[in-house]
């Protein structure tokens, strides 16, 4: 069974991606309490996955996973984007997020948006891949559902009409969210070579 060491620090990610890789087969660890944050600089979502996987290979000595998510809206151009954790500042709550974004978008026609997530793999002898999962759908004017975190209260996808992606149990949400198709896009890549890793 391979093992890999989770980069995040976000204990609503590691809970999702742990639960969908145990369910593809995958032995997941939590971040050592002693590695501290990984800044992320970099400017694309690839980017910053890598950072994250390459520093927890680097600190843990075994095979690592970093992501990192992005939410773009049509009628903003494409924004958050890749600054979607800190769009209303540094130590913006969730809340602060999507309070930001309701307002920018109280005058939008078009409300379609997706999700991208970006997951990265990286071992400590410098083996890197990268995969993605998208999921599109479109803003709510208002937020919607108790479960789930982030934007996910105002995120309403295409497969599911008419419920956020905190209005699914996490089950459901762990079956078609962009970070469980990024996550199965990952396992199904490591198939196809499965001695590289």
């Amino acid at each position: 069974m391979r093992t890999f060491v989770l980069a995040t620090a976000n204990p609503h990610k590691a809970e999702e991606m742990s639960s969908v890789l145990e369910g593809l087969g995958v032995r997941v660890l939590a971040r050592p309490d002693h590695v501290g944050d990984v800044e992320e600089t970099q400017d694309t979502l690839e980017g910053n996955a890598l950072l994250k996987a390459r520093a927890l290979a680097r600190a843990t000595g075994g095979v690592a996973v970093g992501d990192d998510t992005g939410l773009f809206v049509e009628a903003l151009g494409g924004r958050p984007g890749v600054y979607s954790a800190r769009y209303a500042g540094e130590n913006a709550t969730y809340a602060d997020n999507v309070e930001k974004l309701l307002d920018e978008m109280s005058a939008a026609s078009s409300r379609r948006a997706y999700f991208r997530t970006v997951i990265a793999l990286a071992t400590p002898d410098g083996l890197e891949v990268t995969v993605e999962g998208v999921l599109e759908g479109e803003i709510t004017r208002e937020p919607r559902g108790t479960n789930g975190f982030g934007y996910d209260p105002v995120f309403a996808p295409d497969d599911t009409p008419g419920r956020t992606l905190a209005e699914l149990d996490p089950h459901e949400k762990n079956t078609l969210s962009h970070r469980a198709r990024a996550l199965h896009a990952l396992v199904a890549e490591l198939e196809r070579e499965p001695r590289r890793f």
